[in-house]
């Protein structure tokens, strides 16, 4: 039998805790989830029947869940991971950053998102006790050629409505960096740090404080339509035979959104294709070299920010990310490999149209990703002082990278349903515009706003 967590304020039955990126959350315990539930009653009071059950527990499916419950008390809300824990994948693979919002297109869904995003978090983590840096940003134009594009942000983040940014001379950038070098820098003081893995912690203990439930270990592989139970039609299957009842299914599946999707009879694309992001940590003796973030000026031509620096929440300071086709959805070391999910990427043409247009940059960053020097001289042009002694080999995350069939990366939302009378109870969240985990305040407002829109509730 399949235990799942039961988070009911007032029926507690047997308390544990659950350490989540070294948090201790307190979960209740419930009962185990029936592998017969079809023989049981389905009145509103049967615990295995849902209104609305999120399928993945990273940050996104957490807030879009607590989102519900807020707006809607009473709702019973299920999520439902695949994972022996929350906030496995994406949310706590990451580098933590709050992002301020000064990259991204005037007046776009994603800049508006991001903002709203970054000030929502700030005022939630206040709320909750939850401790973050405001250490903010540099972006640093080493090379003149990078000046003009520069100023273009600037302007870009002033449209955005970013607070506090100025541009600082050569002289000024070592004022607030002592051992970084270029002609000029962006200052953005909103930018900061946070361990995500807490917040997603909080998520959950919001989630049980409104009265809803969180099951782990249930990876659903496939929905069915209940035709004889109008009240609870749709049945989410696990692969090891439990089973739950609801009403209507939102999915935050992230890595696995466009397979999840294809549950219900969506379309393959938009398809996922995994870049995994290897990080380098600066040894402990050489943080001092970094304030804050340290970012270089990106270059348009190219889909990712670039290698930079990046002081994390336990003092320690990352570096990178470089960008490179993961092999593995959920392949954190190099040699991860995965015949399923190498063959999908392999087959994917949108994925040949990227390379074929990228080929000079994605040859540079797997030249990186495999020599420390190459990677080294890059963060030299920011710090001059950083040599290959002074940092060693550190964690990778793995991005769930939308991709159209041109080889467009999708940045705004992609939300579907499937087909028939099954697609009409389901909202798949097949994409959520970048950085979600620093916009998934203002994101779940979105999705709750799709979701009551769609489902009527």
């Amino acid at each position: 039998m399949l235990k799942y967590v039961l988070v009911a304020p007032r029926k507690a039955l047997v308390a544990r805790l659950s350490r989540i990126s070294g948090v201790q959350t307190r979960f209740l315990v419930g009962r185990e989830l029936s592998h017969g539930a079809g023989s049981q009653s389905h009145s509103s009071s049967n615990p295995d029947i849902y209104d609305v059950v999120v399928v993945g527990a990273g940050i996104v499916g957490l807030a879009a869940a607590r989102a519900l419950l807020l707006r809607r008390p009473g709702l019973r809300v299920l999520v439902v991971e695949k994972e022996g824990a929350i906030a496995q994948h994406q949310t706590g693979h990451n580098s933590g950053v709050i992002h301020s919002g000064i990259y991204y297109v005037p007046e776009s869904l994603k800049a508006r998102l991001c903002v709203q995003g970054a000030g929502l978090l700030y005022a939630y983590c206040d709320q909750r006790g939850i401790p973050y840096k405001r250490c903010g940003k540099l972006v640093v134009a080493v090379e003149q050629a990078e000046v003009p594009r520069l100023h273009a942000l600037h302007q870009r983040g002033l449209q955005n409505k970013v607070l506090g940014l100025r541009l600082l001379s050569s002289s000024d950038i070592q004022v607030r960096e002592p051992y970084c070098r270029g002609l000029l820098a962006l200052e953005c003081p909103s930018t900061g740090i946070v361990d995500y893995g807490r917040v997603a912690a909080a998520f959950a203990q919001d989630i049980r404080e409104a009265g809803g439930a969180l099951c782990t270990n249930f990876d659903v592989s496939r929905l069915d339509l209940a035709h004889d139970r109008p009240e609870a039609p749709i049945v989410l299957q696990s692969m090891w035979g439990a089973h739950v009842q609801a009403r209507f299914v939102v999915t935050c599946a992230g890595l696995h959104s466009d397979r999840v999707s294809q549950l219900s009879g969506c379309n393959p694309e938009p398809a996922i294709v995994p870049f995994r992001g290897d990080y380098l940590v600066l040894r402990p003796e050489k943080t001092y070299l970094v304030q804050g973030n340290i970012y270089p000026v990106p270059n348009p031509r190219f889909p990712f920010l670039g290698v930079h620096f990046t002081p994390r929440m336990d003092g320690s300071v990352w570096v990178g990310p470089n960008a490179v086709l993961a092999f593995k959805r959920e392949g954190y070391r190099p040699l991860d490999f995965s015949a399923h999910d190498t063959w999908d990427s392999l087959r994917n043409s949108g994925l040949a149209r990227l390379a074929l247009r990228h080929a000079f940059f994605g040859a540079s960053e797997l030249y990186r990703a495999l020599s420390l020097t190459a990677t080294v001289r890059q963060l030299q042009k920011l710090i001059p002082e950083i040599t290959v002694s002074d940092v060693q080999r550190g964690p990778s995350g793995v991005r769930a990278q939308a991709l159209d069939n041109l080889g467009n990366l999708v940045d705004d939302f992609v939300f579907d349903g499937g087909v028939g009378a099954l697609g009409s109870r389901v909202l798949h969240v097949r994409n959520a515009p970048s950085p979600a985990a620093t916009a998934s305040l203002a994101i779940s407002e979105v999705i709750a706003d799709e979701v009551e829109k769609r489902f009527k509730l």
